[in-house]
Formats: C-alpha cells, structure tokens, sequence
C-alpha cells in the first residue's frame, strides 16, 4: 500500500519522538546526577501571559498543581507547563517571562508589566513547596537544594519600561533580573530583528539603559533584536549578556537567530545563548513552509478587498485545508535542536550555551520537546553524542548562573562609582 505524504510526515514524527524517549539508562542516570548537582535553567516560558490570555489577572484560577496540557486557547495549544511535568524535567530554575504585547505602550504598558511580575509572585506564594522567588546567583543554588524552582523574572521588551530609567530601576527592585530589549517591533530607542531598521542599532538613550542595567545587575537580554542592536549592546556591555531564546542562525538562517559574527563577540563577553524551541527557528524548511502558508491564507482571504475568498470564510478555510493536506509540516526534532545547541557551543565555546525554550509562548513545539518534562531528553542526546558531564552542567544551567554571578559583581564595582542615571529619551535623542 503506498503511504501519502501527510502520513508519511506523520509516520517519521512518531518515530523521532520515540526515539527522543528511548534512552540508554546509563545516560539517563548521568543526565540525573547532573541535574542533581546544577540546576536546570531554563530561560524563558511564557505561563504568566499564557495564564492571563485563559483567566485575565486571575492566576489562583489555573490550577498548576494538575495536568494543564487539556487548557487550550482559542485555536491554540494546551499548555505546556505544570507542577508534575517540571518535577518530571528536574527543572531548578526558570526566567518567567513578563510578557506584554508590543502594541501596548507608555503607562499601560507599565501596569500590565507590573500585573504579569504579580502573577509570578502569586504562583510562587500559591506554591511554596515548589515554588520560591529568587533574585540572585546564590538564591538559585539554595532553592535547588531545598528541591524547589528557583523563580525569576525576565522581562520581554523595552516598550515595558515606559522609556524610563527610574521605571527601569523599580521594575529591578520588583524582581526583574533580565531585560529583553525590544520584542517584534522597534522601541523608541532599539531596533528589532522583526521589523525594518529605524535607528541602526541602539540611539543614545539605548546605549544608557544598557549602561544602567550593568549597573543594577540586570542581565541584558538580546533576544528579538537586530543584529546592528547586539552589535551596539555588545559594545556598550560591561557584564555578560543573554540570549534568553535564540537559536544559531549558522545552523537555521532566520532573523531571531544569531550570526557567527555575532557569537564570536558574545564569546569575548563571556555572555550566554539560551537554544530556543520554537519550530520555525529550528528549522529553515519549517520558516520557508510557514512563510508559504501565511502567503496561501492570504491568497484566498486578504482584507479588505482581495483574496479568491474574501466575504467567504468557508470557502476560506477549506481551501487552506486542503493546501495543508498537500503541504504537511516539515519535520522538527529534538535532534535538530541538539544541533543547534552544538553549533553554538563549536563556535562560541561550552562556556556560551544554555536552553531557553519558550514553552508556553509557542504553538508548536519540535518532536520530542513537548513540554518541561522533555528537558533531560535534549541533555542525554548531547551525552549520546559525547558531551561530558561537566559541559552538561554548563549547558543546563552552569553558564547561565556564572553570567548572572558575573552581572552581580560589576553592578557591585558600578554602584561604588557611578549614580544612578536620569537621563531621559528627549535629552539623549531629542524624542518626546
């Protein structure tokens, strides 16, 4: 009988995962005494916004203590994210994202920031036994050794400090430990990787948030920026950066990934790329399917007066079904991510590499890595290929604690020094 592509796909999806879940007990009992010795820390997941886009500011009615795979938004996936599941993936820290949409601005985006940073608090007050708040180097190590999740918090987007040095230090002073410069769109002050060029990087007032985040000790995340930002940041940094979620685009070419160029220089500052999972930064025939897909959907339904389809939502949609029947998914694995892993860890050094997975902010995950319980999976496919303990540990959360340690140590020599900065977006760069 002659197999149909879609199966087909299918067919070597199932495989892959099975395979992810196939391992050797010799390496599962390494990757356990790791995970034993060096907390796993992932670098980004996005419960807070996915607990506000199902229950608005009402974090006590989601109930993580249970299975959360079955609460599904809209058209989305259930979540990927319980109490079970991270006990199952031995996870020892985890940067919340403090995620808001771009589209909100100015003091709106402040409340919302502050709202998101309280659902993290709320989580870990609701949860002490597994849950505990952490603001340093040192509070992650303790928390993993009392057997909790160390939580952090990292904040998604400039756009979210309101374009204010003194909001920047509040939101510091509330928890935030990693600022992620812009998110899809430009700030006033930084350009993204997702939109076109505005200012060529980082302005003036740019380069001073950099400048006051060293000296809070806040890690400067370039995850979502242009390359002409890292470069700017990399410039400007006196502490290690992060790449809170970004792949290697050596490995998949994609504007959210990061350059060999760039690698060699967050390599001399000692900073840290945290491997993403979502597909489309995995995968440069998974970007091409999807760009071909959204071109398709627009084809038979754009607004507000083109599309074969267009006032003919049935039409629409059974169109674009049949267009996925006869283009299914490119497949996405966790091996795939294990390259991109490698690649960095070649290129950058074992000292540059962590995970970030950006669970619960993505619709799909690579087979093999659907959920937190997977992250020992991705760990014993690098140990199959001849990592070492040692650089295990880096990986899982060695670097990215050394990088934090380090980001603390030049805000203590910068606050010896320097004052706090007031500079405003219109002195710098003449912007209201």
């Amino acid at each position: 009988m002659r197999m149909s592509l879609a199966a087909g796909v299918a067919l070597s999806l199932f495989a892959a995962a099975a395979q992810a879940q196939a391992v050797d007990p010799k390496i599962a009992a390494r990757v356990d005494k790791v995970l034993a010795k060096t907390p796993l820390i992932d670098g980004h997941n996005d419960v807070p916004w996915g607990i506000r886009q199902r229950v608005g500011i009402h974090p006590e009615k989601v109930d993580l203590a249970a299975d959360t795979s079955g609460l599904k938004e809209p058209d989305g996936p259930g979540m990927m994210t319980d109490i079970p599941r991270l006990k199952a993936g031995k996870v020892g820290g985890q940067f919340w994202s403090v995620y808001i949409p771009s589209s909100f601005d100015g003091p709106v985006a402040v409340q919302m920031t502050l709202e998101q940073i309280d659902i993290v608090k709320a989580l870990a007050q609701r949860y002490p036994a597994t849950f505990e708040m952490a603001y340093t180097a040192d509070d992650v190590v303790r928390i993993h050794r009392a057997g909790r999740v160390a939580s952090l918090v990292g904040i998604e987007g400039g756009h979210q400090i309101g374009d204010s040095l003194p909001v920047l230090r509040q939101l510091y002073a509330a928890g935030a430990r990693y600022l992620t410069l812009t998110h899809a769109i430009n700030t006033r002050w930084a350009d993204s990787a997702t939109a076109n060029p505005q200012h060529g990087g980082l302005t003036a007032f740019g380069r001073a948030v950099v400048a006051e985040m060293n000296r809070l000790g806040m890690l400067v995340d370039l995850s979502h920026v242009s390359e002409g930002t890292m470069l700017d940041a990399l410039e400007v940094a006196q502490a290690p950066v992060i790449f809170s979620h970004s792949g290697a685009d050596g490995v998949a070419d994609h504007a959210r990934n990061v350059s060999d160029t760039v690698l060699a220089k967050v390599k001399a500052n000692r900073g840290v790329v945290m491997v993403n999972f979502l597909p489309n930064y995995v995968s440069r025939a998974r970007m091409e399917w999807a760009a071909d897909r959204s071109a398709e959907q627009a084809r038979y339904n754009a607004p507000p007066f083109g599309g074969l389809y267009i006032g003919q939502p049935d039409r629409a949609k059974a169109a674009l079904e049949a267009w996925d029947q006869a283009h299914p998914k490119p497949p996405v694995t966790l091996a795939m991510v294990a390259d991109h892993v490698e690649y960095i860890a070649r290129v950058c050094g074992m000292d540059c590499v962590g995970i970030g997975s950006d669970f619960d902010g993505i619709g799909d995950t690579p087979a093999g890595l659907d959920g937190v319980d997977k992250f020992p999976a991705l760990l014993a496919e690098l140990a199959r290929r001849g990592w070492s303990d040692d650089d295990l540990g880096k990986l899982a959360g060695g670097n990215v604690l050394r990088a934090l340690r380090e980001a603390e140590a030049v805000a203590k020599k910068l606050q010896a020094t320097t004052q706090p900065s007031y500079a405003t977006l219109q002195e710098l760069d003449g912007k209201r």
